[in-house]
């Protein structure tokens, strides 16, 4: 009879974890997705910076011209600091006992 209640505890434990495993794999597919946005954010604001530059050699407005590169050097900051804080994460959890 105890068998039963242990085969029954190990079952739910089983199904618990195959939940877990799809929600960590929808979740990482959800921050894979956000990084993907974010960098493809960061492409289109050096991009158009890019272009701003290149209308300022033509005769371009330059007030336009350095915002655009702020606004695109600022954007690159951001995704440095982030990129060094999940670098900063990832080794405090490597450093974890289990």
């Amino acid at each position: 009879m105890s068998t039963l209640k242990i085969d029954g505890a190990i079952n739910k434990l089983a199904n618990d974890l195959a939940k877990i495993k799809e929600n960590s794999k929808k979740d990482n597919n959800e921050f894979n997705e956000v990084l993907q946005e974010a960098i493809g954010t960061l492409s289109k604001i050096q991009k158009d910076a890019d272009e701003a530059v290149k209308e300022l050699v033509k005769g371009g407005d330059i007030q336009k011209a350095v915002l655009a590169m702020e606004k695109a050097d600022m954007a690159f900051n951001l995704m440095v600091e982030i990129r060094n804080r999940l670098i900063n994460a990832y080794e405090e959890v490597q450093r974890m006992q289990v």
